[in-house]
């Protein structure tokens, strides 16, 4: 049983200094709930000199991230660096050596997540990671501790508020991207390359960790279908609010037999959907299982403040299980090698917007390419665009179809000399 447990930080930025200024503030009520006291003993960062907005004790502060790694009174190792380079290294290392590890990383644990479970697995660690996912909303660890006996069918979430920023904007105030792209900026939500978000990495990096935790089977990052949303007009805002829908980011895993179908992309939903009133920097995830039915979790996905409150959760509950003398591992258990599908497999409902010549017979032409692949038309929208060009705009809504059927289609209206361009190509969440 362990009296007091010492607590080591890699890094120390926004979310690593709040979670630092908590654990100081906090350092009686934290005692109560763990049976231990958490001490700070070290925090590495890249520059020790520079000015930081909280007082650390005398000594606490280095340079260096083996004075960290290599002190036997550090217990848990707190990592908040980021990315698979050095912070990769360094959690391997830690990991190696016997320490505890919380990380809000999810590019590193979605990338190496079975190396390292079973690096923690062999040298009786814990390597915990609530606030790699959904900032403060507990997602993690539902599907580790609480939905285990559900054989669960699919996820899911909107888990980026950058982009969810970015569309409530352009939906509710008809905002361009570009518009909408810079007054998030400028709120401190978009980085200044905002490719990550607005091209849906972020969000495959995360739905790629959820999809190994729900199914037992490894998803590369890579293998996630991904597309962001640059190329989505404030036309296409309006399309779907006519049609009952809205537009958001979403990252979905499904099961297909023994494989895994994981994408990201933007989506229509129906505005009944618990998602699609999930605005602004919210972060929601809808998680179905067989026997718990579907749970929804929404709650601020990002921020310094939300994402403390799952770092010090992790902190808590490995603390709690040394303070009783009990190892605190959490285990996965080995993830599978199995299939990851591409989007040939998907069947759903699809928006298509194109700008056409505004002339007789331009909308039998592409309802035979479409009926020639096997798609069926169930709604049309026609609007003059631009009387001195001779151009049209055209908005149609297709019955279930395969993705593969669909993108034929659409690769043979692009040869179409009717066809200036498809200019939006939108599957339907929630399609029957």
């Amino acid at each position: 049983m362990a009296n007091e447990i010492g607590i080591g930080f890699l890094g120390m930025g926004n979310v690593g200094e709040k979670v630092v200024a908590t654990l100081l503030e906090r350092a009686g009520p934290f005692r109560e709930q763990t049976g231990a006291s958490l001490t700070l003993r070290r925090v590495a960062v890249k520059d020790p000199t520079r000015s930081r907005g909280i007082d650390l004790p005398a000594g606490v502060l280095t340079g260096d991230a083996g004075d960290v790694l290599d002190d036997p009174s550090v217990d848990v190792v707190v990592e908040v660096i980021g990315g698979d380079g050095d912070a990769g290294d360094y959690v391997r290392r830690a990991l190696a050596g016997g320490k505890h590890v919380v990380s809000a990383n999810k590019e590193l644990v979605s990338k190496a997540g079975p190396e390292l479970f079973a690096l923690a697995r062999t040298n009786g660690a814990a390597l915990r990671f609530e606030a790699s996912v959904g900032g403060g909303i507990p997602v993690i660890s539902p599907l580790l501790r609480d939905l285990p006996a559900n054989r669960v069918v699919a996820i899911r979430a909107i888990i980026n508020g950058t982009t969810n920023f970015i569309l409530t904007n352009m939906a509710q105030r008809g905002d361009s991207f570009e518009d909408a792209l810079a007054e998030a900026q400028d709120l401190g939500y978009a980085e200044p390359d905002p490719t990550n978000d607005v091209d849906g990495y972020d969000a495959a990096f995360k739905i790629a960790l959820m999809a190994g935790l729900a199914f037992g089977t490894y998803v590369p990052p890579e293998a996630v279908a991904t597309e962001g949303i640059r190329s989505l007009a404030p036309q296409d805002f309006e399309y779907a609010r006519e049609l009952g829908y809205v537009i958001k980011l979403l990252a979905i895993a499904e099961r297909h037999g023994d494989g895994v179908l994981a994408r990201v992309h933007p989506a229509l939903l129906p505005e009944s959907e618990p998602l699609a009133r999930v605005d602004g920097v919210q972060n929601a995830a809808q998680i179905q299982g067989d026997l718990a039915g579907t749970l929804t979790f929404q709650g601020a996905g990002a921020g310094a403040a939300p994402t403390t409150s799952a770092v010090l959760a992790d902190v808590l509950d490995i603390s709690r299980s040394l303070a009783e003398g009990a190892q605190p591992r959490w285990d996965p258990g080995p993830w599978r090698n199995g299939e990851a599908l591409g989007l040939g497999a998907l069947e759903t409902r699809y928006y298509l917007r194109m700008t056409v010549v505004d002339q007789p017979g331009v909308l039998a032409q592409i309802a035979r390419v479409l009926g020639e692949a096997k798609v069926s038309i169930a709604a049309v929208d026609q609007r003059e665009s631009d009387e001195e060009r001779g151009t049209a705009e055209l908005a149609l809504m297709t019955h279930r179809a395969r993705e593969l059927a669909v993108t034929v289609a659409i690769d043979t209206l692009r040869g179409l000399d009717e066809v200036i361009e498809v200019d939006a190509m939108l599957r339907v969440e929630g399609a029957t």
